[in-house]
């Protein structure tokens, strides 16, 4: 028989969760495993993943870097590039579990890294830019290597799966801390495979992302003129080295940010002021190839905070609440309440208006 509307549930594709701490205080990865559960219908099984931040805070000084690899031939290549540019202080395996609904798992290994002095000094880059070039040259130059977590004292962990079997592969009860997100992921027109599934992640900043970027081709002929490449074959992938390349290389605040990859319509900025018009008008004509349009809303990670962003028509789905010091974010308020079942306040952020939370910030979150 024939399904009419409200009998059949549209999920809208993909789902997002996160929280943050603002006093930083570390917390177990199992809530942010039960959070994104809630939400097991708005993904298909073809990816789920997380990023925790103050997760290894004994190396918390130090790159971690997460690898998949195809082959022991790869792994064998990658550290010797490694040991060429850094000094490895730890490596290992990534402790997993077997699980029945996590299949053809690549090789996963995790390296503690610092750039070696003369390497460093050789490059005459600063050090971040140093990192992301050498995570780059693996990912292109190295056939069966993808670096992909590459931060200091925070890592992704995803696969192939439902996103809380993703979470029980990966033992994520067994880390700890101030902030995680984590994403379910529905794909409709890219392949589901593990370094497909999301957060997508350079140095500290990580996305995870809800929707569809019709402009993927304008934002990735820009950035790629920058020497980013995008070849993970998803969308999303772009959103990460426009955020990298904003924030890190042209010093932008996450607010300023926002205004450009979800840039209010001109009608918008003809009411504002006249200095925030001449600053938009600037970021427009500027920055135009990063308008990011099509429907979303992303959950970035970085060193000391969050961003939620949606689009600035707000076609996709996107719940705020804080409790004391937490504050969380999702596609969902059903995936906030199973782990903060009482909050003091819930809300739902307009489009193109950033939730940006960070470290001891006193609260003051925008967007509402």
């Amino acid at each position: 028989m024939l399904k009419k509307e409200g009998q059949i549930r549209i999920p809208s594709g993909c789902a997002i969760s996160g929280f943050i701490n603002r006093n930083g205080k570390r917390i177990s990865g199992d809530k942010i495993v039960k959070s994104i559960s809630y939400m097991h219908d708005r993904s298909n099984g073809l990816g789920g993943g997380f990023a925790g931040y103050g997760i290894y805070p004994e190396y918390k000084d130090l790159y971690a870097f997460h690898v998949f690899y195809d082959s022991s031939l790869a792994r064998e290549e990658t550290e010797r590039f490694l040991e060429e540019h850094f000094d490895i202080v730890n490596l290992s395996r990534i402790p997993t579990r077997k699980h029945k609904n996590i299949i053809n798992e690549p090789l996963i290994w995790r390296y503690f890294l610092e750039p070696l002095p003369t390497k460093l000094t050789a490059s005459q880059l600063e050090e971040k830019e140093f990192v992301a070039q050498s995570v780059i040259n693996i990912n292109i130059k190295i056939d069966g290597a993808y670096v992909f977590s590459s931060g200091k004292n925070m890592g992704v962990f995803k696969a192939v799966g439902f996103p809380e079997d993703v979470g029980e592969f990966y033992r994520l009860e067994e880390y700890a801390g101030y902030a995680w997100t984590a994403h379910g992921r529905y794909p409709t027109n890219t392949p589901g495979w593990w370094g497909g599934a999301h957060p997508f992640a350079l140095l500290d900043y990580t996305i995870v992302h809800n929707g569809e970027i019709s402009s993927y081709d304008a934002n990735r002929r820009f950035v790629e003129m920058f020497g980013y490449k995008c070849t993970l074959l998803t969308d999303t992938e772009v959103i990460t080295y426009i955020i990298d390349l904003l924030n890190r290389k042209h010093k932008l605040d996450f607010s300023d940010i926002a205004k450009i990859i979800a840039a209010p319509f001109w009608s918008k900025i003809d009411t504002l002021s006249e200095k925030e018009k001449e600053k938009l008008t600037l970021f427009r004509n500027m920055f135009s190839s990063l308008l990011i349009t099509g429907p979303f809303s992303i959950i970035l990670g970085f060193d000391g905070g969050i961003m939620a962003l949606n689009d600035r028509l707000k076609l996709r789905s996107m719940v705020a609440a804080e409790k004391d010091d937490m504050v969380y974010i999702a596609s969902e308020e059903c995936a906030i309440r199973a782990i903060c079942p009482e909050v003091d306040k819930i809300w739902s952020p307009k489009g193109g208006e950033p939730i940006i939370v960070t470290l001891n910030n006193g609260g003051d979150l925008g967007g509402h």
